[in-house]
């Protein structure tokens, strides 16, 4: 395991999960009285890692059958329209 790798790929991912919707919804569940910590704790991490995990086979996937180039002027394109979407609802509202 490369640790640069992994750095970098953990602190991304903790900095893009803050503040997220998935992070208040735990907090929400997490708040619920009759609801366990431990259990919102595990379902939620469960969750997360199935994600992570299908993002992985998808992206591994997408590799074989697209240039890592593409992939990565699509993946800024992508960014870029959400990030003007979120700008636009930001005025607009």
């Amino acid at each position: 395991m490369d640790p640069r790798i992994f750095a970098t790929v953990f602190v991304t991912v903790f900095v893009a999960e803050l503040g997220d919707k998935t992070q208040l919804a735990t907090l929400l569940f997490s708040a619920d009285r009759p609801a366990s910590r431990w259990t919102v704790f595990v379902a939620s991490a469960s969750a997360l890692v199935l994600a992570a995990g299908i993002g992985v086979l998808a992206g591994g996937w997408l590799a074989q059958h697209v240039s890592p180039r593409h992939l990565k002027l699509l993946a800024g394109a992508g960014f870029m329209v959400i990030g003007a979407w979120t700008l636009r609802s930001a005025f607009t509202a």
